[in-house]
């Protein structure tokens, strides 16, 4: 697998570390942050692929987080996650573009497993637009 760049967004510090630090053990690049906002600069900082993204944080909630990353870095992918069973929020979400929607706690498994094939989504959107470009500049 090529090099993968992952960015946790939840409010809970251990959940968060612990959560960073299983998905290093894994061989992806990731890091951390407690809020939205933290997350959107983040974005302006380091390359990120995937946002992994706590629904309900305070301050800027996952929702609105969520709207500002697709506005501003609408090729990186975001799975939403929360720990209220609350489909209104997940179909919200999906309607603002989320990749996708876990329930905590989930199995690392699961998380490495979407957090993989949204990568895969990321890469084929980056190669449709590489493709695009390379056709209209034969053209020019």
């Amino acid at each position: 697998m090529d090099e993968l760049n992952v960015l946790l967004v939840d409010d809970e510090s251990e959940f968060r570390e612990t959560l960073v630090k299983r998905l290093r053990k894994r061989k992806l690049n990731a890091i951390g942050v407690q809020s939205g906002e933290e997350a959107l600069e983040k974005l302006t900082e380091v390359p990120v692929d995937v946002v992994v993204l706590d629904v309900k944080m305070p301050g800027m909630d996952g929702i609105e987080t969520l709207r500002q990353i697709k506005d501003k870095h609408p090729l990186v992918e975001v799975i939403m996650l929360t720990g209220h069973a609350n489909m209104e929020v997940a179909i919200q979400g999906m309607e603002l573009g989320a990749f996708d929607y876990l329930m905590k706690p989930m199995e690392i498994d699961e998380l490495l497993y979407k957090v993989q094939d949204a990568h895969q989504k990321k890469n084929l959107h980056e190669q449709k637009i590489s493709d695009m470009r390379g056709i209209a500049g034969r053209r020019a």
